[in-house]
């Protein structure tokens, strides 16, 4: 127990946290957009996908890292827009259509790997680089402080950023405000005027520069190479994070990082002689408790409700 308490109160495992939480945060968001938009972007983890591959190979052949990071973010809103499209101009449902784009996207990365690399596995055998790491002068050689902060992946210090940048785009910005009546009343929304379409399409296209930010991070931040499916669920754990979050930027944020927290653990506790297959389901058994405790917040507070109309 006291080396379990040590791992956690470490500096190595606070600084682990960030990193870890980073994909979570951004696909997190991403997922709150488009939940704010009125569609439900089941998407994210095959958006991440397609970014993390697209990053890798064209960074890898490029010899640019920001040409592939750019274009795992394009991929990732396309994608986005094509929901958008399949929903609001096909009618189809927006789950069954997000689950098809999952599954588009793990087959088409493992077949343009094959392809290109003849591997199955990853692009490990193609040098793409990595993105910048921020130094932080005057604080990297403060004895836990800078440990923690200092030296993190530039995509990470995007991800903290975001909360406050989407809380201030949800309740400052006029887009903002469409963006939440599109997706509460959008027959009220367009009443007075509000393009509905063009304000969804929107924020499925922000929604996938998000998920792709997380993807890119995933190939070419928190490692140098693509592997298959190296996603592993992060996208549905962040849907979970925005539900549990209650859709509002500070709960998502602290949703998110909770669920990074989990993973941190998991990989630290890795080290140690603890079973491996125990450990491996820490942050897959945090997302069930979380939605259990989700859903029966939701129905206490709504038997509340009915008992209040009835007095």
């Amino acid at each position: 127990m006291s080396s379990v308490v040590d791992v956690v109160l470490s500096s190595a495992f606070l600084g682990a946290v960030l990193r870890v939480a980073t994909p979570y945060l951004l696909a997190a968001f991403g997922g709150l957009v488009a939940e704010r938009a009125g569609i439900s972007n089941i998407a994210l983890e095959g958006q991440m996908l397609s970014a993390a591959c697209t990053g890798a190979l064209v960074a890898g052949y490029s010899g640019s890292v920001a040409a592939g990071a750019v274009c795992g973010v394009a991929v990732a809103v396309l994608l986005g827009v094509l929901l958008a499209a399949l929903r609001l101009e096909l009618g189809a449902d927006a789950i069954i259509a997000g689950i098809g784009l999952n599954l588009l996207a793990s087959g088409a990365t493992a077949y343009a790997v094959y392809t290109l690399l003849d591997d199955k596995g990853g692009t490990s055998g193609l040098k793409s680089g990595t993105l910048p790491t921020v130094t932080l002068p005057g604080i990297e050689h403060l004895p836990v402080l800078g440990e923690v902060l200092s030296g993190q992946n530039m995509i990470t210090w995007l991800a903290f950023l975001t909360a406050p940048a989407v809380a201030w785009l949800f309740y400052r910005t006029r887009f903002g405000f469409h963006l939440r009546a599109v997706g509460e009343t959008p027959d009220a929304a367009a009443s007075v005027g509000i393009a509905v379409r063009r304000v969804q399409y929107a924020g499925l296209a922000l929604s996938g520069a998000l998920a792709g930010l997380a993807g890119v991070f995933l190939s070419m931040g928190y490692v140098s190479f693509f592997v298959r499916d190296m996603t592993a669920g992060r996208g549905f754990i962040a849907l979970a994070a925005v539900f549990l979050g209650g859709l509002r930027p500070w709960g998502v944020f602290l949703a998110a990082l909770g669920f990074g927290a989990a993973e941190a653990l998991a990989v630290q506790l890795g080290t140690l002689d603890v079973p491996p297959q125990l450990v491996s389901t820490i942050p897959y058994a945090m997302t069930l408790v979380a939605l259990a405790v989700y859903a029966w917040r939701r129905r206490r507070r709504g038997a509340g409700e009915v008992a209040a109309a009835s007095m």
